[in-house]
């Protein structure tokens, strides 16, 4: 592993860097905050998308998965003209934190709208109406029934959100303005570090990756048990 190639020592060493360990809390904190965003918004989204009707639905549901199919540097490109200082809509957000999180999110939300879309079009509307009928409110129903059935889908999207999140470069490298301590992410840091620190940027590699897979192993195991508990 190129990352201890120099012993453990210098792969703490490496990986406890000042830099290093800021642009990890940020990518992290980061991700957190899509993570909770889009799977309130795209449990929403693809409820609206699923139980409702209204004019311009197949122009929403393109544009839904747009980031899938739009190169990521393009819709870096895209949201920096959108929030530079230069912008005409009054909104200055790039080079910010908050920046980082509109690309973030920007490229992460079809994930779970995606994955809770076909569990809300395969779930047995009888039951709801069941409910309804024995006297139980929308929020009790959506609590008690729905939600139960949506939350391994849910639960999907948000770890594939996780992890496109964590490790995302394109849509981040030119809205961030790449300011160490300030709007520099893991990905902009190691890229920056593999030729002139190839030990830097390989120690932080393998702590994206160990959390990367703690968190989606958790995600995984929280996941078996609501489809066990809900049988």
């Amino acid at each position: 592993m190129k990352g201890a190639g120099g012993g453990w020592a210098h792969f703490w060493d490496a990986a406890s860097n000042p830099e290093a360990v800021a642009a990890l809390k940020l990518t992290l904190w980061l991700s957190a905050g899509v993570v909770a965003i889009n799977a309130l918004s795209g449990t929403a989204i693809a409820w609206v998308l699923v139980r409702d009707r209204f004019a311009g639905k197949g122009l929403v549901n393109a544009l839904i998965d747009l980031p899938f199919a739009l190169p990521t540097i393009v819709a870096s490109l895209t949201l920096l003209a959108l929030y530079s200082p230069r912008s005409e809509i009054g909104k200055h957000v790039a080079y910010t934190r908050i920046g980082l999180l509109l690309a973030l999110l920007f490229v992460t939300l079809p994930f779970v709208v995606r994955t809770v879309q076909p569990v809300l079009l395969e779930l047995d509307r009888e039951m709801e109406e069941a409910a309804a009928s024995l006297g139980a409110g929308r929020l009790a129903i959506f609590r008690r029934v729905v939600f139960p059935n949506l939350l391994p889908a849910v639960l999907s999207g948000v770890a594939l959100a996780f992890a496109r999140a964590i490790g995302e470069f394109g849509a981040v490298v030119l809205i961030s303005g790449n300011r160490p301590f300030k709007t520099e992410v893991a990905s902009l840091y190691i890229f920056g570090r593999v030729n002139t620190d190839p030990a830097g940027a390989a120690a932080l590699s393998v702590e994206l990756l160990v959390i990367s897979l703690a968190v989606l192993l958790s995600i995984g195991g929280i996941r078996r048990w609501a489809t066990r508990h809900d049988r």
